[in-house]
């Protein structure tokens, strides 16, 4: 706790001294419990403090007085309880304490209500004198919630996950070490546990209980089980653990050798090696690490040469600063020198780590851009200016409003582990694992809901979501041929997944997506709508037309192809198409897009001047999205960089019978709009008339030499159409049942 904090609890136990009680036995009994509460809150022992508070409140609820200091005592242990007591006694009594606006700061603050927490601090500061050097620690406090406002506000989409219940207790588990094959953990751990100073399993009698009623810090290891749990762990008191408090700090030389800190002289880092599967009696480093000031946290590069450390030696007022010295093979180590301004602040800098290729530095410290308490922030070395970046704050959800430290890679580097107090942790401190959420893999098919069997190629899937930060986040693929898609999303959220075919949107669906943390995770996820898809391929199956590389210039033997389609379209005027352009996989996505489109519209203006309604005709560019072959050679390539022409119905209806064209010339009704099939003109000079089942009338007249040709129809509806081919020219002029007119002039 802070320098401003002890002042301010010293202040508040006087006032808490003055209970009301409400009968004379009671109030003995009462008095008593408070005294002897209130003696170990003036030590800063509130674990020690706290039964005698809930003794007071279970007998007198609203005792204003015990709630406030029970309230400061849970901060440590139990936030939200801490904010509950300490508003309920403001609440009660609105003057419990001349310092209460301060604490219901630090419960604010804590329990992330950032703007009220300011609200507290600016309303305690305007009670304080100009000179109270109290300002100066109040305007950190403020400025610590505008802070972690910003970081809130702007998580970073990272997984935290406790150890559980096997490592962490319900006191303080800190500064893990992770051996270099990843299989066994070392820790610190102030639970029941320890031993202490005697070598035994901590009690009262033994007194391996510390000043502040904590029982004192002890190393213990655990062996990996899975990914997902460990085993119960053991001790490594013996040789390693001393009077007071004992921590793991790092594993180095093949996991042979442990640094760790131990609470002699003040606070000195010691090196302990293992031979035999024993760990050898700790040393003390050199007089130029270790001093009469505390040392607490290091870390040693691998070869052993270079040590990174934390002390307060060199500060005027103890806080710790972080040093770095280096020594020859075999030598002790050299004189300190400091990480410079980007590191270093007026405040606590501690527990430093350096990434594998040396380059980056972690640490945690009580200064910089800190949420509150201690944070975890990086810096990137300067080969240049041969000194340490600017240290940048790791941001939320690796830092909280309250000490995050002790900041460990994993072996590969793929995630991390740190030690803080979370709510929804086990009680004080825990170790955690921090992993950078990463992408999944989601494969599956597209179906038809109507029989659950039927795939969909050309499906368009879109996922859209957010990043934790909520920025938009969109991934999107097109099914194939057999109806699969494949698309890598961010996991850890829910996305609106967008179908759509042709352009056309058919539904919107929604699919969560758990938490993956490595780049390996498949999700096999199939998709059911109500879809029936109204294209069909039977008719024009080998009527493709090819393209060159980059190019949508029609081949002659495409113009051949072409006119076939047309006379075949003349021939059957209730049939509609699709035109549809295809690229192969050469270039983007969004170039291949273009080109595919482009691709269809030369067919499509073709079509067009051979006197094909546009309204018979649509186009769609499906760019690589639809490959007819694998874009694994040229001749495979070829096949891809196409047209395809589909007939288009709709839904529930039937391909029709289709009449085949009899010569080039015969070219029916062009421009009507009419959805029956009619017989082709006949080439015999003379006349005829034909009246359809559907009741459409048509005519036809054909000159002696059979060089003209004209051809009126008069559907039941009221739509006329009339056509005229003469010398490989075509005249038609349509108006449907709304009375729209259609005019085409064309040469064959």
């Amino acid at each position: 706790m802070d320098n401003l904090s002890r002042r301010l609890l010293q202040a508040s136990c006087a006032v808490a001294l003055t209970a009301a009680i409400a009968s004379p036995a009671q109030a003995q009994s009462t008095r008593k419990d408070l005294k002897t509460g209130n003696k170990f809150f003036e030590q800063e022992n509130y674990r020690a403090a706290l039964p005698y508070y809930e003794k007071v409140l279970a007998k007198d609820p609203n005792n204003a007085k015990a709630l406030f200091n029970a309230g400061i005592s849970y901060m440590s242990f139990d936030k939200e309880k801490a904010s509950d007591y300490i508003y309920k006694a403001q609440k009660l009594k609105p003057k419990v304490s001349k310092d209460v606006e301060y604490w219901l700061g630090r419960v604010d603050h804590l329990n992330y209500n950032f703007d009220e927490a300011v609200a507290h601090f600016q309303a305690y500061n305007a009670t304080l004198k100009k000179n109270d050097q109290r300002k100066e620690e109040l305007a950190q406090l403020i400025q610590h919630s505008k802070n972690a406002k910003v970081q809130f506000n702007s998580p970073k989409d990272i997984f935290v996950k406790n150890l559980g219940p096997t490592i962490n207790t319900q006191f303080s588990e800190h500064s893990p070490v992770i051996s270099s094959d990843n299989k066994m953990l070392i820790f610190t751990s102030r639970g029941e546990n320890v031993t202490g100073a005697t070598g035994k399993v901590s009690d009262k009698k033994n007194k391996s209980v510390a000043a502040d009623g904590e029982y004192y810090e002890d190393i213990f290891e655990s062996k990996r089980i899975d990914d997902e749990n460990w085993e119960k762990p053991r001790s490594l008191s013996g040789v390693l653990n001393g009077k007071g408090h004992d921590a793991s700090t790092q594993l180095f030389d093949n996991d042979s050798k442990l640094l760790m800190y131990r609470n002699d002289n003040n606070g000195d880092i010691f090196v302990s090696d293992k031979s035999g599967g024993d760990w050898g009696v700790p040393k003390p480093l050199d007089g130029n690490i270790n001093s009469k000031a505390y040392e607490g946290d290091a870390f040693i590069t691998p070869d052993g040469l270079t040590l990174y450390f934390a002390t307060g030696k060199y500060s005027e007022d103890g806080t710790l600063d972080l040093y770095v010295s280096t020594r020859v093979a075999g030598g002790d180590f050299g004189p300190a020198k400091s990480l410079g301004g980007n590191i270093n602040t007026k405040y606590d800098d501690d527990s430093p780590y350096l990434s594998k290729d040396g380059k980056t530095l972690y640490f945690s410290s009580r200064g910089h851009n800190t949420m509150g308490g201690y944070d975890i922030f990086k810096s990137e070395y300067d080969e240049a200016g041969r000194k340490w970046g600017p240290a940048q704050n790791m941001g939320y959800p690796v830092n909280t409003p309250d000490d995050d430290s002790y900041y460990r890679l994993s072996p590969d580097g793929s995630y991390a582990y740190l030690s803080s107090y979370r709510i929804g942790g086990y009680g004080e401190k825990d170790i955690y694992t921090i992993n950078y959420i990463k992408n999944a893999n989601i494969v599956g098919k597209v179906f038809s809901s109507k029989d659950s069997t039927t795939v969909i190629p050309g499906v368009e899937l879109v996922f859209s979501g957010s990043q934790a930060d909520k920025t938009a986040l969109s991934f999107r693929d097109v099914t194939k041929p057999d109806g699969a898609y494949q698309v890598a999303v961010l996991s850890g959220r829910t996305y609106q997944v967008a179908v759509s075919k042709d352009g056309k949107p058919i539904e919107t669906q929604e699919f969560a997506v758990p938490v993956s943390t490595n780049d390996s995770t498949t999700i096999t996820k199939n998709f059911y709508i109500n879809y029936v898809d109204t294209t069909q391929t039977n008719m024009f199956a080998t009527k493709n037309i090819y393209f060159d590389t980059d190019k949508y210039k029609l081949r002659p033997e495409s113009i051949t192809t072409l006119k076939e389609i047309s006379q075949v379209l003349m021939a059957n005027p209730g049939i509609n198409i699709s035109v549809e352009g295809h690229c192969d996989s050469r270039n983007t996505d969004e170039y291949n897009m273009v080109l595919g489109q482009n691709r269809a519209n030369a067919a499509f203006n073709y079509l067009k001047k051979q006197g094909i309604a546009e309204a018979r005709m649509t186009t769609v560019s499906y760019g690589e999205r639809r490959p007819a072959a694998p874009n694994d050679s040229p001749e495979n390539m070829q096949l891809n960089r196409r047209d395809e022409f589909k007939v288009v119905l709709k839904e529930g209806e039937a391909m029709p019978t289709m009449t085949a064209p009899t010569s080039a010339t015969d070219t029916g009704m062009s421009g009507s709009t009419t959805t029956t099939t009619t017989t082709a003109a006949p080439l015999s000079p003379g006349k005829s008339k034909v009246k359809l089942a559907d009741g459409t009338k048509v005519k036809t007249k054909v000159d002696e030499d059979s060089d003209k040709v004209k051809v009126k129809t008069k559907g039941s509806a009221g739509e006329k159409s009339k056509t005229v081919t003469k010398n490989g020219e075509l005249d038609a002029k349509a108006k449907d049942a709304n009375g729209k007119k259609t005019k085409v002039k064309a040469k064959n």
